[in-house]
């Protein structure tokens, strides 16, 4: 790392880029929402809808994973700090606008030269565990407020979400968006989260993989994010090259 970059790690500008980002992928999810742009001038009502409860899900499942990552290296002395992608945040738009969504607008960037496996698996674990921690959090209180709420999530992104209270279609698509990104982010794919936490302790990776993937076939119409999925998985992958090739 440049001796120098330090005075680039400003706080001002690494929380001006993560509530950019943020705000990308929430207009990003809520235009995915209503089809893309092809669709927004019909369904602009059900996108103003979902717009706050996009903002609420997105932030608490973005945002808290991206510092879970920086806290928890800076516990290890590493320099961490969130760096928003430009050609991220132009994909993530893009995809956006042709209703599907590749939500990679920056990610934490940590420098260190002295981490260990372990200490490395453990940064990784910490942000998709945030998201896990999300998801059981508004899943306790959804159980508390809604009877029959584990029969009912996915009607929140289906055309019957108006048959629920508006606190009870965020409660569903908070669980949705923090379980998407917990099982996009634990994909054993480098430099995803998964791929360092499988290399630390396999043991970890399976069992945290394992409750996710579970939680996600339960709770989740895979059906409907299946050709998403492919495009995640291809897209990762192919970035995963990429970064080897240059050796970043």
């Amino acid at each position: 790392m440049p001796i120098n970059y330090r005075e680039h790690l400003t706080v001002s500008k690494e929380i001006q880029e993560i509530l950019i980002a943020d705000l990308v992928l929430i207009l990003a999810f809520d235009l995915t929402i209503v089809g893309g742009v092809a669709n927004i001038r019909a369904g602009w009502q059900v996108f103003l809808y979902f717009l706050p409860i996009t903002a609420l899900a997105v932030t608490l499942s973005f945002i808290l994973h991206e510092l879970m990552h920086k806290f928890t290296a800076q516990r290890f002395g590493a320099i961490a700090a969130f760096m928003r992608s430009q050609m991220g945040t132009v994909i993530t738009v893009i995809t956006a606008m042709f209703g599907f969504l590749i939500g990679i607008p920056g990610a934490t960037v940590i420098y260190t030269s002295s981490f260990t496996k372990r200490e490395e698996g453990i940064v990784s674990l910490a942000g998709p565990l945030t998201n896990f921690a999300v998801f059981l959090a508004f899943f306790t209180i959804g159980i508390i407020l809604y009877p029959g709420f584990i029969h009912n999530i996915t009607s929140t992104l289906s055309q019957h979400y108006l048959d629920n209270s508006y606190l009870h279609n965020a409660i569903n698509f908070t669980l949705f968006i923090s379980i998407l990104l917990a099982f996009f982010n634990m994909l054993p794919i480098y430099p995803l989260d998964g791929s360092k936490i499988l290399k630390w302790n396999p043991l970890y990776y399976a069992a945290l993989i394992a409750a996710i993937f579970l939680l996600f076939i339960t709770f989740i119409p895979v059906y409907a994010l299946m050709f998403d999925m492919v495009i995640w998985i291809v897209i990762a992958f192919v970035f995963s090259m990429i970064y080897k090739g240059v050796g970043l």
